[in-house]
């Protein structure tokens, strides 16, 4: 039986790490991070940086290995990201057999929310399916829609109003948008919104020395945060950010 903790570790910002992660740190023996390439090194390199605040005094092994590519220009996007699941999966199965005896504990270091918008615990359904026994324990984080919401000091619910929280790809399906979180926005699809309504909450790189944030009516501000994702994606190479689109009221 290998036992593996998922550790939500929030959005950047090493100090919104709870206390309960931090445990969950000093457990574990051996950590697993993937390497996105090059361009994505600084993710990387943050999670070291936390493993060395929390964990000075080592004792831990990490395990680095690349991380398969998804077929981003796909047209099945469904298919391709069951694709890229099962590539992970046939890589988590492997490492966890080589590389995590029975009696240590595992660990990977999740982004913001395990339970949001991320696909270990999804993956690791597909590995047990391989046959490896797992024991799990999930630790949840802060999520980039929770330091969206304190940076910009809003909440996120307005009263008697319903809450949407959609990918970016799926942004120009809705018939109507009045209170709506997007995540996970390659493109930027906000930049196809004409709606004179609409106000954005906008947030990059949240809780690190990188982070930008923008507020306003969005056909006014649109164009500013395009160029600065762009300046941004120059760089770094990469861009992790989330918005609130609200319709004013």
């Amino acid at each position: 039986m290998k036992q593996l903790l998922l550790i939500g570790i929030g959005p950047g910002d090493p100090r919104q790490v709870t206390y309960e992660a931090v445990d969950a740190l000093r457990r574990a023996a051996v950590f697993f991070v993937l390497d996105k390439g090059a361009d994505k090194d600084d993710l990387v390199r943050m999670r070291r940086a936390l493993l060395e605040r929390y964990l000075p005094q080592g004792g831990y092994r990490l395990v680095q290995v690349a991380d398969p590519c998804r077929d981003s220009m796909a047209s099945d996007y469904v298919e391709a990201v069951r694709d890229w699941h099962g590539q992970r999966a046939a890589l988590y199965a492997r490492l966890l057999e080589q590389e995590l005896a029975d009696n240590e504990v595992g660990a990977f270091l999740l982004w913001g929310e395990p339970g949001l918008y991320d696909s270990t615990l999804r993956i690791l359904e597909l590995v047990r399916q391989r046959g490896v026994a797992l024991s799990l324990e999930v630790i949840p984080g802060i999520s980039s829609i929770q330091a969206l919401a304190a940076r910009h000091q809003i909440p996120l619910n307005r009263i008697g109003e319903p809450l949407t929280v959609l990918p970016g790809r799926r942004l120009g399906e809705q018939a109507r948008i009045d209170n709506v979180l997007v995540m996970l926005d390659g493109r930027g699809a906000f930049a196809e919104l004409e709606d004179a309504q609409l106000v954005i909450y906008w947030g990059a790189y949240l809780g690190t020395a990188d982070e930008l944030l923008v507020h306003g009516p969005l056909l006014a501000v649109k164009a500013r945060i395009l160029s600065l994702r762009e300046e941004a994606r120059r760089r770094k190479g990469w861009i992790m950010d989330t918005y609130l689109l609200r319709r004013e009221l």
